[in-house]
């Protein structure tokens, strides 16, 4: 089965977490939590654990993201873990992306779930997520 929607970023909040021991690298890493709100087939909200080597000046970098989502997918209400990365090329272009839903992590109507999914910006800026799942 496939669910797509929309989504935005309600919240983005830099933490003080940093690698141990520190290490100079050309790229600095972070960590944040981020909130999401979505729309469509996939309603709800996220909370996102978010680490990154990012360059601002030229938009390259690669992120790392554990999202909880709690909402509706295709109608199912529940909640569900879900893990993605991907790399980014200056300031647009993604590759090596990497996206799954955590097996065993479902609950209520979206117990079971399994599957993977993706993420894209539009040019216009609109997020966009699809879920490739099965319940099982």
């Amino acid at each position: 089965m496939r669910a797509e929607g929309t989504f935005e970023v309600a919240s983005f909040v830099p933490t003080d977490t940093a690698p141990e021991p520190a290490i100079e690298t050309a790229v600095p890493v972070g960590v944040s939590r981020l909130e999401k709100h979505y729309q469509g087939e996939i309603t709800g909200r996220s909370a996102t654990l978010f680490t990154a080597a990012y360059d601002q000046a030229t938009g390259t970098g690669t992120y790392v993201a554990m999202e909880s989502f709690e909402g509706e997918v295709a109608g199912r209400k529940g909640a569900f873990n879900y893990a993605h990365c991907a790399t980014t090329r200056d300031g647009g272009s993604r590759e090596a992306e990497f996206f799954v839903i955590v097996p065993g992590s479902g609950t209520g109507e979206l117990a079971g779930i399994t599957g993977t999914g993706g993420l894209a910006v539009d040019d216009d800026g609109t997020h966009r997520v699809w879920f490739e799942y099965g319940l099982g």
